[in-house]
């Protein structure tokens, strides 16, 4: 009888331990902070300093369009469970729920993560009239994005100072990544200094300043049908330039700019600035210019 009692009693046992150990990995997590940050890339870029210390949020969902996102009520609620918000510094949507963030969470840390960045002005329009307004594609460069990480770094410290020191030793591995990289970057594109690329979105001026290099945009920040009069304008100065790269997101841009790829003698390559994996994006975008003395394909990246 003893004997029959042994296999139940070793079932009740196993599944108790699993339910304790549920419950404490439901616990820890339930515990984890919670940071949010603007876009995909913020939280590629946070993650490299934070690591498992906090769980990083985006506001933004993944595919959606900055220059549209309109946050709703559910947005700003769930922005209110985090211990700190790191904007990105100048897209137009954030600017707009800072009110009402302050409204609903007065308490809540709010971070500019592009403060120090050197700005571009000038690069976006809307509805035909170039407004000079700072771009707001900081993260776009590679020096840019060294002074956002300490920037990060120096917010999560003010929020979680009890992870300040494993917080800045991921930070210093993390910079001097980023100069490894921008020195890649800076190699690669010496012998294409001075030369333009063209892009539907303007969405790459800080990439072209660290370079040398000259980004001509086709559409506008709006991302509307063009002119046929400025188009024919993008097109005579891009052959001026000898353009030979051209840079567009199939998913966010106009038709029009798959047209215009199409028409052109260009190699078109298909970015997305927005996405989580960041190092790649950038990189990809170097080797795209890099490659502009091989003309034996037009196509490039998921095109």
């Amino acid at each position: 009888m003893m004997k029959s009692n042994i296999f139940p009693l070793t079932i009740l046992l196993t599944v108790a331990t699993w339910f304790g150990l549920l419950a404490a990995c439901t616990s820890v997590d339930d515990h984890t902070p919670i940071v949010t940050v603007s876009i995909e890339p913020q939280k590629y870029l946070l993650e490299q300093i934070t690591g498992d210390r906090v769980e990083v949020r985006t506001l933004i969902a993944n595919g959606a369009n900055p220059e549209t996102f309109d946050p709703s009520v559910n947005h700003i609620m769930n922005l209110t469970k985090s211990i700190g918000f790191l904007r990105m510094g100048n897209i137009g949507f954030e600017a707009a729920i800072l009110d009402k963030v302050h409204s609903e969470h007065p308490d809540l840390p709010i971070f500019n993560t592009s403060i120090g960045v050197i700005p571009v002005t000038g690069t976006h329009s809307h509805d035909g009239v170039t407004h000079n307004v700072i771009d707001p594609h900081t993260w776009t460069s590679v020096k840019n994005v060294k002074v956002i990480a300490k920037n990060m770094l120096n917010a999560m410290t003010e929020i979680d100072p009890k992870n300040s020191s494993y917080y800045r030793r991921n930070y210093e591995r993390f910079a001097q990544h980023l100069d490894s990289l921008d020195s890649a970057i800076t190699a690669k594109l010496a012998p294409h200094k001075g030369e333009g690329f063209m892009v539907w979105h303007p969405s790459l001026s800080y990439f072209a300043r660290d370079y040398g290099l000259e980004q001509i945009p086709a559409g506008n920040a709006d991302n509307k049908e063009v002119a046929l009069v400025t188009m024919k304008e993008v097109i005579d100065h891009a052959a001026e330039h000898n353009v030979k790269v051209f840079f567009y997101q199939k998913d966010l841009d106009s038709r029009q700019a798959e047209i215009l790829g199409d028409q052109l003698d260009l190699r078109k390559v298909n970015i997305n600035p927005l996405a989580y994996k960041w190092e790649e994006e950038i990189t990809a975008i170097a080797d795209a210019i890099a490659a502009t003395d091989d003309n034996d394909t037009k196509e490039g990246k998921n095109d």
